[in-house]
């Protein structure tokens, strides 16, 4: 669990560096080429930056053993961690779509907007393979480790990447074409905006489900049914109850056993079915297993 966490946490250190280079590049190159798309990008950066420590503290306490106050451990404060992101991603997504709408709204009604500068397309060129880069870097450690939260931050790397080309589109494109079109400046910010919104809901839908202690996918809750009705002597397992905890699963379950047999033997049963539970979904795993005497049919 420790090599874990510290993974987690070389790999969320390396993102924050990047971010925080990133945001002070992108707010340069916003304010020095008159950009509102770039601007908003580096708000966007900001964001990731902030989420970035809140993976490195919660992840933190996520890989604390389990105590008297947690019997179940600590693993959905990175469940929380996801939920912070998301929640981020989403503020920020909302405050580029106004802020964008803002100058639309002026430019509508007849006012100039000033003409980006070439060093707000050079940042958000930048950005975007650096962004790139380490989204792949992150997701895939996020999935080695299976660590939802990295994940989730992964997503945040990859969202800021599309910002960023969002942002050069309308940046560019306001270049070329002259100052007839500097509007697409502000449209950019607000595609990019309306892009994260949905890349924020993604987030949160599976941290609700698993905060608010929603069952697994029916294709995993039929896969450990399969594994309990493998071990001899086991029947009729029902009354299955699953959850997530963090990187962990947790499941209860009703199991029956031959009525004759003997405190020792029923034990020995539920302690194999607990084994291969364990061998398939990880050590870390919970499983309660209730016994039930065989039904049995008079003549």
């Amino acid at each position: 669990m420790k090599k874990r966490e510290d993974e987690i946490t070389r790999v969320t250190l390396a993102g924050s560096v990047v971010n925080l280079l990133l945001v002070g590049l992108k707010a340069l190159a916003g304010v020095a080429g008159h950009s509102a798309a770039m601007v908003s990008d580096a708000v966007h950066s900001l964001s990731d930056f902030v989420t970035d420590i809140v993976v490195l503290v919660f992840v933190r306490v996520s890989a604390r053993p389990q105590d008297e106050g947690h019997d179940y451990g600590h693993g959905k404060f990175e469940t929380l961690a996801t939920l912070f992101i998301g929640l981020a991603l989403a503020a920020a997504a909302v405050g580029i779509v106004v802020s964008g709408a803002t100058k639309l709204a002026s430019w509508l009604q007849g006012e100039d907007l000033p003409s980006p500068g070439k060093i707000a397309l050079w940042a958000a060129l930048i950005s975007i393979i650096t962004k790139e880069i380490l989204f792949q870097y992150t997701r895939i450690k996020g999935r080695k480790l299976n660590s939802p939260a990295l994940e989730a931050n992964a997503w945040h790397h990859r969202s800021d990447a599309l910002s960023s080309i969002g942002t050069a589109i309308g940046i560019g494109g306001a270049i070329v074409l002259g100052e007839r079109w500097t509007v697409l400046d502000p449209l950019a910010s607000i595609v990019v905006g309306a892009m994260l919104v949905k890349v924020a809901w993604d987030l949160l839908g599976p941290s609700f489900g698993e905060l608010t202690d929603s069952s697994l996918p029916t294709d995993m809750e039929q896969e450990m049914l399969r594994i309990i009705s493998a071990v001899e002597g086991v029947e009729d397992p029902h009354n299955l109850r699953t959850r997530r905890i963090g990187n962990h699963i947790a499941a209860e379950v009703h199991i029956r056993l031959d009525g004759k047999l003997t405190l020792e033997s029923a034990h020995e049963k539920a302690s194999e079915v607990e084994r291969r539970f364990k061998d398939r979904f990880g050590k870390e795993s919970h499983i309660i297993i209730h016994m039930e005497p065989r039904k049995t049919h008079n003549p």
